[in-house]
């Protein structure tokens, strides 16, 4: 979708279809009265009648109603001023977003600034209004042979607001764009299937993303690079697989050589049927989502590539399958770190703090100001947090508040879990330095204090993304979490 800024004044609009907010009880917006004024009180005319009560998400769209200037006028409630709030924001923009869908309009009329929320400056309404709207248009179909015929819907959308506003919506949209762009990547990596989404399809795709920019450099670990490096945890994953694992790094330099970068470390296994520690069949198909925290480094860095940052970061993704075999690692093995600290794998579905834990040691040789690591790691964080916030957790306070800052920021949630050391007794073994599991208790904490364990020498915080990467059911897929996060907080540390 196409954004573009107005500053006309709302009677004076000219578009496919104006869109008026309507607060509860029947309150025009400023712009709503405008247009009711020049049109000899039509809208109020319709608010008196008990057409529109102006409840949050209510919709009337009104077509060929003889107002000057536009072809539809479109009424959006957004409930009771007081209690309007972030939640009640995005369900506004869902019933724009979908009624326009529905309608032959190709162009729209909004403004954002006129929805009462408090709180927010004009520049977020902006920027999370143009990000929900070009997230609605998302569709996964490039696998089907009957595509769905091109449907309708906006092709333009004219964001109104003030001319002394106009930096920083066109700020706002541009960036906007760019979290977009880099969650459709991610979304578009997750949906594949992992017949075709392969480690080797990730390598190609990283140099496809660096193709043409001069900022973004990409190197691929083989296997036998692997080895020379000592990382027998992520091999020990690949072992039952007939495709070749991959450490994939894509570097972004957008300032100074030696300014230090922020490191992203996303899982990437590609599809996880838990080795020889079989899962179960049913919903086995979702694990091809296992490599969406690999798939929000892609995204990631698409987004900051996009929007030309200057900050240095680098994104760093361990890829492999999990699969049963005759040659697969088997519950009782022992294998040794990339770092050197043994670790006995009592459970082979436990895989993918096995990969993380040497990417994680290879993070320091970029002498970073942070590390993130991103996994759809644990299924116990759902029955911990549930499906709305990430987990976070790590060894450094500030980094874990500027991360949750960061996600109050742009509506994409994380939640703190303890990482005390009393965890750590969990993970004891009584034949290698550690265990990869620590039992049913807190798994979601046990893992991160297997990860902690790699992580002693710099700044380090660990999303599980397990609830928040994907939803099952019939509107299963990607959802693009967690780009909007990450990228916020590199935007931060650029303005800090």
């Amino acid at each position: 979708m196409e954004f573009v800024l107005k500053h006309n004044t709302a009677e004076k609009a000219r578009s496919a279809c104006q869109i008026i907010t309507v607060s509860q009880p029947r309150k025009l917006s400023a712009s709503g009265q405008l247009v009711d004024k020049a049109n000899k009180g039509i809208l109020s005319a319709i608010l008196k009648n008990g057409d529109m009560e102006g409840k949050t998400g209510q919709i009337l769209l009104l077509p060929s109603t003889g107002i000057t200037g536009v072809q539809r006028l479109l009424l959006v409630g957004c409930g009771k001023e007081s209690e309007m709030n972030e939640r009640s924001f995005e369900r506004v923009i869902d019933a724009i977003a979908s009624t326009l869908a529905s309608t032959g309009a190709r162009d729209a009329e909004i403004y954002p600034g006129e929805i009462p929320l408090k709180g927010r400056d004009l520049a977020w309404k902006v920027r999370q209004a143009s990000l929900l709207l070009n997230n609605s248009e998302y569709r996964f179909d490039s696998l089907k042979s009957d595509k769905p015929a091109a449907g309708k819907g906006l092709r333009k959308l004219a964001v109104n607001v003030a001319k002394k506003d106009a930096a920083l919506a066109t700020q706002a949209i541009a960036e906007a764009s760019a979290i977009s762009a880099g969650m459709t990547l991610t979304r578009d990596l997750g949906n594949l299937p992992a017949n075709i989404c392969t480690p080797t399809y990730l390598a190609r795709q990283a140099r496809d993303l660096a193709r043409g920019d001069k900022r973004l450099r990409v190197s691929v670990l083989e296997e036998a690079d692997m080895k020379r490096l000592k990382m027998g945890s992520l091999l020990s994953v690949s072992a039952g697989s007939r495709q070749p694992a991959k450490l994939i790094t894509i570097e972004y330099r957008g300032a100074a050589a030696a300014e230090q970068p922020v490191v992203l470390v996303g899982k990437g296994v590609t599809f996880d049927t838990g080795g020889i520690s079989l899962k179960p069949g049913q919903a086995m198909d979702e694990m091809k989502y296992d490599m969406c925290g690999a798939a929000s480094v892609f995204g990631t860095l698409k987004a900051v590539a996009q929007m030309q940052l200057a900050i240095n970061v680098v994104g760093i993704i361990p890829t492999t399958e999990n699969m049963p075999d005759g040659i697969a690692t088997k519950p009782g093995d022992i294998v040794t770190s990339m770092s050197g600290q043994t670790i006995e794998i009592l459970n082979t579905d436990a895989e993918g703090r096995l990969i993380l834990c040497d990417a994680l040691t290879y993070a320091a040789k970029f002498k970073p100001r942070c590390v993130i690591d991103i996994a759809t790691l644990t299924g116990a964080v759902i029955i911990a947090l549930g499906k709305i916030p990430s987990g976070v957790m790590g060894n450094n306070a500030a980094l874990i508040n500027d991360l949750i800052k960061s996600g109050h920021q742009i509506e994409d949630k994380i939640w703190e879990l303890p990482l005390w050391e009393e965890y750590q007794d969990q993970l004891k073994s009584n034949f290698a330095d550690m265990a990869n599991i620590g039992g049913r208790d807190g798994g979601s904490i046990t893992a991160a204090c297997f990860l902690a364990r790699f992580t002693r020498d710099y700044k380090w915080a660990h999303l599980d993304i397990a609830g928040t990467a994907w939803k099952s059911g019939d509107n299963k897929g990607a959802t693009g979490r967690p780009v909007p996060l990450l990228t916020q907080y590199i935007l931060n540390q650029i303005k800090s």
